[in-house]
């Protein structure tokens, strides 16, 4: 979830002790991969293909595809579309049952469905799998015009190219405005460019828990991990996919993923949910044992590798490091004032990944925001990942922006 999110179903929970049949569940090598590739069960996925997309740095994708998922049924008019936008590592199961290409629930499952905060009987939602990520749109893991993966080749893409990406994908629709973008963490940050990029498209803009730029503190944050993955010598600079299992870059992905995970939650909770507990009776002062918050990360990083893609994670987190709205635009300020849709600004007291001082910078540029020059401020004891656990209230926020 989050700039470097947990962001599916089964993650989303409080943190917990590691048990044996979690250890037994990652037993096995990890593929070399988790993307999903074709041949693989699709699920609910639909998908969109497209032509050339010219990216903000001069390169192109000579063509690429969207996987996307929807609920309930656009109206004549198609007014009544709503889009949400998940993290990094989240994908677009925003809603429905664990199955066949969806190994866990819905994400939102709490949030979006018949009579829910977004009711899909009267919006039509649509949720995008983000471009270079792993589970079914164009990513590093894709298949290049040559017949090889595109792997190291994919080429760096921002969160506005991504933006281009959904541009596409809502012409092809029939979708001309949304009555809401709604995004979370990364997706935040994508929703915020919608808002500013495309104003006259979008009737009612969500941001949860994402900043106004990617400050120098994230990009350190982030970039340390880029560097497990990289200095990890089976990533053979991206290009692994023919790699057996466990023979991939797991490690490095990871030891990534463990970094993450301590930004993705608070403090407060590790601290009460772990304490100073052993994982076993055996202590792990000199005598070998572990403590329990050790293998909780260990189990994560593990789970992770068997997800998701390391070129991918390369790439989405290189696209996260771009974000910042106020960007060839005259600064922050000058571009949150473009933001013509009515706003909810919704930010988690103990996030430190993204503080909740850039939520309420965002409030304040803003002008049509729902709560005046300060954001929502949640508050939760599970840090950045606060958004996706604590439904009940992001709910009632979020049925209270679509009602105006």
């Amino acid at each position: 979830m989050g700039t470097m999110d947990w962001q599916i179903s089964e993650d989303t929970v409080p943190s917990a002790l590691v048990t044996e049949q979690d250890a037994r569940s990652m037993a096995g090598r990890p593929p070399a991969s988790g993307a999903w590739r074709d041949g693989d069960p699709a699920g609910e996925r639909q998908f969109a293909q497209f032509g050339e997309l010219w990216l903000e740095s001069g390169s192109s994708l000579p063509s690429f595809r969207l996987a996307y998922e929807t609920w309930g049924e656009p109206n004549e008019r198609a007014d009544n579309a709503v889009l949400i936008l998940h993290a990094l590592t989240g994908d677009g199961h925003v809603a429905g049952d664990a199955g066949p290409g969806h190994p866990t629930a819905g994400w939102w499952n709490d949030i979006v469905g018949p009579g829910l905060a977004i009711d899909t009987d009267r919006w039509f939602v649509v949720a995008p799998y983000m471009l270079g990520g792993c589970q079914g749109s164009t990513g590093p893991a894709s298949v290049h015009p040559d017949g090889d993966p595109w792997a190291a080749r994919f080429p760096y893409i921002t969160v506005r190219d991504q933006v281009e990406a959904q541009q596409r994908l809502a012409d092809h629709l029939g979708v001309e405005v949304w009555a809401a973008v709604i995004g979370g963490s990364m997706g935040g940050m994508q929703a915020l460019e919608w808002g500013a990029t495309l104003p006259e498209r979008v009737e009612r803009l969500a941001v949860i828990s994402a900043p106004p730029l990617n400050t120098a503190d994230q990009i350190a944050l982030n970039s340390v991990q880029l560097q497990a993955i990289e200095m990890d010598p089976r990533f053979r600079g991206g290009e692994y996919y023919e790699a057996p299992a466990g023979e991939g870059p797991h490690r490095g992905l990871a030891l990534a993923r463990r970094m993450a995970l301590l930004n993705y939650r608070s403090p407060t909770e590790l601290n009460q949910r772990f304490q100073r507990s052993w994982q076993s009776g055996v202590s792990p002062l000199g005598h070998g044992g572990r403590f329990a918050v050790e293998s909780y990360l260990d189990f994560h990083g593990n789970k992770f590798t068997r997800r998701f893609d390391a070129n991918s994670y390369v790439r989405l987190v290189g696209a996260m490091d771009s974000h910042d709205v106020g960007r060839d635009r005259g600064g922050v300020e000058a571009a949150l004032a473009q933001v013509t849709a009515r706003t909810l600004v919704l930010g988690v007291d103990s996030d430190r990944l993204f503080p909740i001082s850039g939520q309420h910078r965002i409030a304040k540029g803003i002008r049509r925001t729902l709560d005046g020059d300060d954001a929502v401020v949640l508050a939760s004891d599970f840090g950045h990942d606060g958004f996706l656990i604590e439904t009940t209230p992001v709910g009632q926020h979020l049925a209270r922006l679509l009602s105006v």
